[in-house]
């Protein structure tokens, strides 16, 4: 007879901060990436990858002390992770749960590939693109980005 391994904690609890869960599997770095943490920054990370997961078979986790999410962060996770789940914490209890939604429009959190797009000239424009069922289309040249898109978040 087989029996299930004990449930463990694979990284500790924290006081206050986020915990992204739900990631998809091998994409923690890419998440790092989007949100400026290279290090080399102040916050205290905890990062768990290849995690075994019921639904997902498998996912990664990533949890930052003392930084809450801004919208347009949690807008550039969803890009890359979907399925994510964005866990608030204040006094080591989750105060507020939500997952993440990509928006239909992004402005200014991709950069064109397109070298001659008018979003990448000197002139005053953000970047803009349409999240269309084959990934994102650009407004100005109709370039679409359709794999990796992790690559080309600004």
């Amino acid at each position: 007879m087989n029996e299930a391994p004990p449930r463990q904690l694979l990284v500790s609890p924290i006081k206050n901060g986020t915990v992204i869960d739900h990631i998809t599997a091998g994409e923690a770095l890419n998440v790092l990436k989007i949100l400026g943490i290279t290090g080399t920054t102040s916050e205290r990370l905890s990062i768990a990858t290849n995690v075994v997961s019921r639904d997902m078979r498998r996912k990664d986790i990533v949890k930052i002390e003392n930084r809450e999410l801004m919208t347009e962060e949690v807008d550039r996770i969803a890009l890359i992770a979907p399925r994510a789940t964005i866990n608030i914490i204040r006094e080591y209890r989750v105060v507020e749960k939500k997952g993440v939604e990509i928006p239909s429009v992004l402005i200014g959190v991709v950069r064109c590939p397109n070298p001659g797009c008018i979003s990448n000239t000197d002139e005053p424009i953000e970047s803009r693109f349409e999240v269309v069922e084959k990934g994102l289309r650009c407004y100005y040249c109709d370039n679409l980005i359709t794999r990796d898109i992790a690559r080309h978040i600004i």
